[in-house]
C-alpha cells in the first residue's frame, strides 16, 4: 500500500524527524521515541532525504514494513 511520508514521519519540532508507529526496513526495527536528523540510516536508508516523497509498505502484524520509496513527491 502507498503511503505518504507525513503517514509514517513526523517532523519534531527540532527538525529531527520520529516515526508514528512501528516500522521494520531492511531487516531493522524502531518506532515512537526515535528521533533522528539527515545522515541516520535505518536499514541502509536516510529517510531525512526522502522527506515528501511517497513510500510503499505493508502492514504484517502491526509493524509497517517499508518495501519501496517513490521518486516523485505528493
Amino acid at each position: 500500500m502507498k503511503y505518504r511520508f507525513d503517514e509514517i514521519f513526523k517532523e519534531n519540532k527540532d527538525g529531527t524527524l520520529s516515526p508514528i508507529r512501528q516500522i521494520r526496513v531492511g531487516g531493522v526495527s524502531f518506532g515512537p521515541g526515535v528521533s533522528f536528523g539527515p545522515g541516520a540510516v535505518f536499514g541502509g536508508v536516510d529517510f531525512y532525504r526522502y522527506k515528501g516523497h511517497e513510500l510503499e509498505a505493508d502492514d504484517e502484524n502491526g509493524i509497517l514494513v517499508i518495501k519501496a520509496i517513490y521518486q516523485t513527491t505528493l
